[in-house]
């Protein structure tokens, strides 16, 4: 167990920080681990997530006065600032909290936790009347694709929820999480991080199918069966230009094609979160079966288009989170394809873990999702090597498969072998290790979700 709740403890003491006379709420939230299904939770697919042991805790106590107060000794060795105070009254729009975060490169990370305050005081304002101090440590590390801006969200949410006598889970916890990092952090994610951080638990797999966010019963990685994963080293982040164009791609794609089907596409008058619906589809690109897009679409989209091409003509683009830059060249096909065979992937995938059988299978299905980041643009060498290794060492070894996790682009790995294949896994790091002359980190093993943790309060002595 980490130590977040001695700490606290001590730091109430020593009178630092927290009012010695009032409770402290302590949350903890995993990062996560996407087994399969990546990139496919904006365009409606099942994706196939795990939760890792690494974790962010988060304290909150009640104040007296308007201030929200943030410490976290963490970010300093990156040059952030570690203790920020917001005025509760400044929090007066969606606009206003994204400027008060821009306004300094060194606090913009706040943007993923003033945004819960300022979303708990919206939704419920006769309860969120007074500021909070925000204590936060973490292990899951920055921009390797594992979710730390998810496990922070959900962290300092459920915490703040319960500091304030709300009772806020599953995936109510999980939706209030992402409109935070979608609309105040202004990043691209789907429902996949958010969820997985609230519901997962350890040794199962988390099924979710992004439509907009409906899990389905954690499946138990079958005995004998054990998943890895390997940092590459080369930063990951959703706000990237490569995820950015990829998503945009997919959303140029579905609109295209619902152009030559003579259906209206809508904002949907009553999502939380901004998305467009169709008729037919209801704005998913995954309820295109594979079948129907090989034989009626796929050759009839453009491989490539600018974004000055695709907006002639007044074409509207229906992603509210993305941007079409006229400059930049989108894989619209790739994109697109990649949508909608993903989902036919892990729909596979998971009935072949739900029934403990077919781990090669499983295997080839991570290369060939892997394979199909790289036709998405969101290809990166150093994975590439990875997975080759991993390749390389084969079934014969223990070792049925590996792809690139998440956004893509860079990040972090996942391998799926027999549990007795550990040494296999270790020769694969120690071999990338000498081959890029780093230490990589290795996530090994799961824990509970944010959910099955709950909430620590610590009372006064």
């Amino acid at each position: 167990m980490h130590p977040f709740p001695e700490t606290v403890t001590a730091l109430r003491r020593a009178g630092r920080f927290f009012d010695p006379q009032t409770p402290i709420h302590c949350s903890r939230a995993p990062g996560r681990l996407d087994l399969m299904g990546g990139n496919v939770d904006y365009t409606g697919g099942l994706v196939f997530e795990a939760t890792i042991r690494e974790a962010t805790w988060a304290a909150v106590q009640r104040r007296a006065d308007g201030d929200i107060v943030f410490w976290n000794p963490q970010v300093g060795a990156r040059g952030w600032k570690e203790r920020v105070v917001f005025p509760f009254a400044d929090l007066t729009s969606e606009s206003a909290v994204r400027a008060l975060v821009a306004r300094d490169p060194a606090i913009r990370w706040t943007a993923y936790a003033v945004g819960v305050f300022f979303l708990l005081r919206q939704r419920f304002a006769a309860q969120v009347r007074s500021g909070a101090n925000i204590y936060l440590e973490s292990t899951v590390p920055l921009n390797k694709g594992v979710s730390s801006s998810a496990a922070l969200e959900v962290a300092v949410m459920q915490a703040a929820a319960a500091a304030y006598g709300l009772d806020l889970r599953g995936v109510a916890l999980a939706e209030a999480c992402q409109w935070v990092e979608n609309v105040i952090a202004e990043s691209a994610c789907g429902i996949m991080d958010q969820i997985a951080v609230v519901l997962g638990d350890e040794g199962c797999i988390l099924p979710l199918l992004c439509q907009p966010c409906l899990p389905r019963p954690l499946v138990r990685l079958p005995p004998g069966l054990a998943c890895w994963a390997v940092d590459s080293g080369v930063s990951h982040m959703v706000t990237g230009v490569e995820y950015e164009a990829a998503r945009a791609g997919a959303f140029m794609g579905y609109k295209l094609i619902c152009d030559w089907e003579g259906l209206a596409v809508q904002r949907d008058p009553v999502s939380v979160i901004p998305r467009y619906q169709d008729p037919r589809w209801q704005g998913y690109l995954a309820n295109i079966s594979p079948s129907l897009f090989r034989s009626r679409y796929e050759a009839r989209l453009p491989e490539t288009l600018t974004g000055a091409e695709y907006s002639r003509g007044g074409q509207v683009h229906v992603d509210p989170f993305t941007p079409v830059r006229p400059e930049v060249t989108y894989r619209v096909r790739a994109c697109t394809r990649y949508a909608v065979e993903e989902h036919f992937r892990v729909q596979l995938f998971a009935e072949l873990a739900r029934g403990a059988v077919g781990f090669p299978f499983m295997g080839d299905l991570m290369y060939q999702s892997h394979y199909a980041y790289t036709e998405c643009g969101l290809g990166c060498e150093a994975t590439d090597t990875l997975v080759e290794l991993v390749r390389k060492e084969g079934s014969a070894q223990g070792l049925f498969g590996a792809k690139i996790t998440g956004g893509g682009a860079g990040g972090t790995v996942a391998v799926l072998g027999r549990a007795d294949a550990r040494g296999a896994f270790d020769r694969v790091v120690q071999r990338y290790a000498e081959l890029r002359q780093i230490t990589p980190h290795v996530f090994d093993g799961s824990s509970v979700g944010a959910d099955r943790h709950g909430v620590l309060v610590l009372n006064p002595p």
